[in-house]
């Protein structure tokens, strides 16, 4: 899958995954949304969770790189199917253990497991000492999601994650 970031440029350039990817050309970085592709927006605020049947959509996976401070809502308003990602924990240095905190590399991970590219989320995760710590973490869930069938699959499957950390 082709890999698209709308990049804010509001964090510390040092930690930041996304500036990473694209030094190893593995991922294109946009500074305007009019310059952002068309594709499977990896969006926190949609209302539908990502599944293996959105990979019907496009072959191009975008995620919006900023600060968390300032993701907001209208940062989102990129052309594309816009999907939210399931129940998952971050393995990255900054918010290690905390779950719905994912980096760019680890949404761009998740989403690539999710849509059957394994092999192409590992390959991005490679570039980070952490990066084999987010698949172990997350191996479970992100099985799981990657077997069901549709979106109302994997918000049940997110929701026995909830329910037991209740």
């Amino acid at each position: 899958m082709k890999l698209h970031v709308r990049y804010e440029g509001d964090d510390d350039p040092d930690k930041c995954t996304a500036r990473k990817l694209a030094r190893f050309d593995l991922a294109e970085l946009h500074r305007t949304t009019r310059a952002t592709p068309y594709g499977i927006v990896l969006n926190p605020h949609a209302e539908q969770a990502l599944s293996p049947a959105d990979r019907a959509e496009t072959d191009t996976l975008v995620a919006l790189d900023c600060s968390w401070k300032s993701a907001e809502r209208a940062l989102f308003g990129m052309p594309g199917v816009h999907r939210a990602l399931p129940f998952l924990v971050a393995a990255n240095p900054v918010n290690y253990g905390k779950p719905f905190q994912l980096n760019t590399v680890e949404a761009f991970a998740a989403g690539l497991c999710i849509l059957g590219e394994r092999d192409q989320a590992e390959q991005i995760l490679s570039k980070f000492r952490w990066g084999k710590t987010f698949l172990e973490l997350n191996a479970e869930p992100l099985r799981r999601y990657a077997d069901c069938s549709d979106s109302s699959a994997v918000v049940a499957v997110q929701g026995e994650y909830l329910d037991a950390g209740e």
